[in-house]
């Protein structure tokens, strides 16, 4: 690390090592060689700050069940007895493969799983067989977490797992009940290092094959710890509770690190099993919702809906907004519609287990372009991707990040995790990216996503944000077209608004009158939805493979 002295008070650049530092307070983080779970960790924050909250930690918004702190504990106890008596079958280190939507299990599971130091891998239940397969390859778990719904998409043959246990079964619901409610804490055969594997979680895909993440117990003990400490609660609720509506999934690390974090906080949390735009308003609405982690898509629908207004949404204060960049236009248009709530960016990787940049308060959430400074304890580079030099504020490279919540590497991949992890523990995020003087980030696009229109770069991001401004479209993603003379040119897919008739002349000219002419839209096709990951980002590759594929046919 650079002495602070060195280091611009403001944009925390140093000129000597060329290295961007947080300006954020230190948070101390537990001895390294102190035993601790990722549980222990996040249980002894909830109960230093406060006695056991009295109020429910978990809420399913379709049955309204409740679970309260001290059921919710107790379940944690009783499931951590239950599968320690599955040992040696499950132990210490093996993986735990989870294919669940969101309920109010999931999150029992996973902290019984990681007091265990059983390694928790959660998939998207919506995956298609193969690429399920794919990720029970990769993980090589002895047991699996599934539903009835859900179980027939596990692998057969070689890769079958053969424990399988249904989180809608008997046998599950008596496991989460041995103890009862009870504060008996299981007595653990072997202590958890913060050093040992906690998750491996997939990485969106969004330019090759999913990979699987590993990360540490303390890759989200740095996390939670720096969350929670500069945490500041909002004095205007009710009683001082926030009650969190998830939308995310709990698969996705924005989805894991909001549960772990509500629940070392004394949140209350809110859980969608099904995500439907109206039957969220709805639950806003019921339960007085004043926080919500979302991706971009969600911004764009509750800024340009009608039906918004059908809902009383005044407990509303905050979203976080992560996943991909927001257009300050969207953001705009969001806030004229929802004047007292604000938008705080972040912005993360799997790889960071989440962590890399946000806002913390009401002055941050006003760069509204940006995606925030830099988290506690975390560095970072911008490095030119043709020179490899280090770059200073204002200049725009590929963003480099090292702290204590990067990961240890890709699971049965050492090819990607030594192009990705540098000798001196620093991770290229493929993301280009540029700092302001003031220590803001800024996300450009994707280094790899970049369309090379003769010899220029074209981010398809910046398009996105001027085409979603157009009051007759709902969404759009730009994608390179092969063409001769250019080499690539900017394809629009533009998803209309109910009752649009928008020409692909006038999308064309829309743009035109924006940009410079070598970044102007020479290709337009009309689609029924965009097709995303769970954190929102714009799966292009599919985009691609449909424009080549055939260019009249429907998605």
């Amino acid at each position: 690390m650079a002495d602070e002295s060195t280091q611009n008070p403001k944009s925390g650049y140093c000129l000597q090592t060329k290295t961007f530092h947080t300006r954020r307070p230190p948070v101390p983080l537990p001895t390294l060689s102190q035993p601790l779970s990722l549980t222990q960790f996040t249980l002894s924050l909830l109960q230093s700050s406060t006695a056991t909250p009295t109020t429910s930690v978990l809420i399913d918004a379709a049955s309204d069940r409740h679970v309260s702190y001290q059921t919710f504990l107790g379940q944690i106890h009783s499931l951590t007895l239950s599968l320690q008596s599955l040992a040696p079958s499950l132990s210490k280190g093996h993986v735990a493969f989870i294919l669940s939507p969101p309920s109010l299990h999931v999150p029992v599971l996973y902290f019984s799983l990681l007091a265990l130091g059983v390694v928790v891998s959660p998939a998207n239940p919506v995956g298609s067989e193969s690429e399920i397969a794919h990720q029970v390859r990769l993980t090589r778990p002895v047991i699996a977490f599934a539903t009835s719904a859900t179980v027939q998409k596990l692998p057969n043959g070689n890769d079958k797992i053969h424990n399988v246990i249904l989180l809608d079964s008997p046998e599950f619901l008596s496991m989460l009940d041995r103890v009862g409610s009870s504060e008996t804490r299981p007595e653990l055969r072997f202590a958890v290092n913060q050093t040992d594997p906690a998750t491996i979680l997939f990485s969106s895909g969004t330019t090759g094959r999913v990979k699987g993440v590993r990360l540490s117990h303390r890759n989200f003990i740095a996390i939670i710890g720096g969350l929670h400490a500069l945490h500041e609660p909002d004095g205007d609720l009710p009683n001082g509770q926030e009650v969190s509506l998830f939308t995310l999934p709990l698969f996705h690390v924005f989805g894991f690190v909001m549960v772990v974090l509500a629940v070392a906080m004394g949140k209350t949390l809110v859980l969608m099993e099904r995500f439907d735009f109206e039957s969220m308003l709805r639950a806003v609405e019921r339960h007085k919702i004043s926080y919500m982690p979302v991706s971009p898509p969600l911004v764009v629908a509750m800024a340009k809906s009608e039906l918004v207004k059908k809902y009383d949404l005044s407990s509303l204060r905050l979203l976080g907004c992560g996943g991909a960049p927001l257009g300050k236009d969207v953001v705009d248009r969001f806030r004229e519609k929802f004047p007292t709530v604000e938008i705080a960016q972040g912005y993360g990787l799997t790889e960071t287990g989440g962590g890399g940049t946000r806002m913390i308060d009401s002055e941050e959430t006003k760069s509204h372009a940006s995606v925030g400074r830099l988290t506690e304890n975390m560095e970072a580079k911008i490095v030119d991707p043709e020179t490899g030099e280090a770059l200073p504020p204002g200049k725009r490279g590929e963003l480099w990040l090292r702290g204590p919540s990067v990961m240890k590497g890709y699971v049965g991949d050492e090819k990607a995790t030594a192009e990705t992890l540098d000798k001196d523990g620093w991770l290229k995020t493929g993301d280009l990216c540029y700092f302001d003087d003031e220590g803001f980030l800024y996300i450009v696009d994707r280094l790899k996503e970049l369309i090379k229109y003769k010899a220029y770069q074209v981010p398809p991001a910046e398009l996105e944000h001027i085409l979603l401004t157009h009051p007759d479209i709902a969404d759009a993603a730009v994608i390179p077209y092969p063409d001769e003379d250019a080499g690539e040119i900017p394809m629009a897919y533009v998803v209309r608004k109910p009752g649009s008739n928008i020409t692909e002349v006038l999308v064309m000219d829309f743009v035109a009158k924006q940009v410079s002419p070598y970044k102007k839209i020479r290709r337009v096709a009309f689609i029924n939805s965009i097709p995303k990951s769970p954190a929102g980002k714009i799966l292009r590759r599919e985009l691609v493979n449909h424009a080549l594929s055939s260019s009249s046919s429907k998605l």
